[in-house]
């Protein structure tokens, strides 16, 4: 039988490895002349989750001001969601736009 007995094991840690943070990028829903404030209420509250006191505030700001932040995501996630706010919107027949700005 095998004896380790006389056998050292020697642990070697390494250095913690730097995990950098993705980018974050800003989803901006612009205004336009023809989509509804409504739908863009709908739209901020199921697919940005807004609260409907905070889409209503969003979508006043964006009809003002000519843009809104609908949120702030990493790259991937923002991409999604400008997608997804393209294709409800063609689908409903809206010319709603968005676009991402790097923070």
């Amino acid at each position: 039988m095998a004896s380790n007995a006389g056998n050292k094991t020697k642990t070697v840690s390494k250095p913690a490895e730097q995990v950098s943070t993705p980018p974050l990028f800003k989803v901006l829903m612009h205004n336009d002349d023809y989509t509804t404030m409504e739908f863009v209420i709908e739209v901020l509250r199921n697919i940005f989750h807004k609260p409907e006191t905070e889409a209503e505030k969003i979508m006043l700001t964006i009809h003002f001001q000519g843009y809104g932040d609908c949120g702030t995501f990493p790259y991937a996630i923002a991409e999604t969601k400008a997608d997804q706010v393209r294709l409800r919107a063609r689908k409903s027949g809206f010319p709603l736009r968005c676009s991402l700005e790097e923070t």
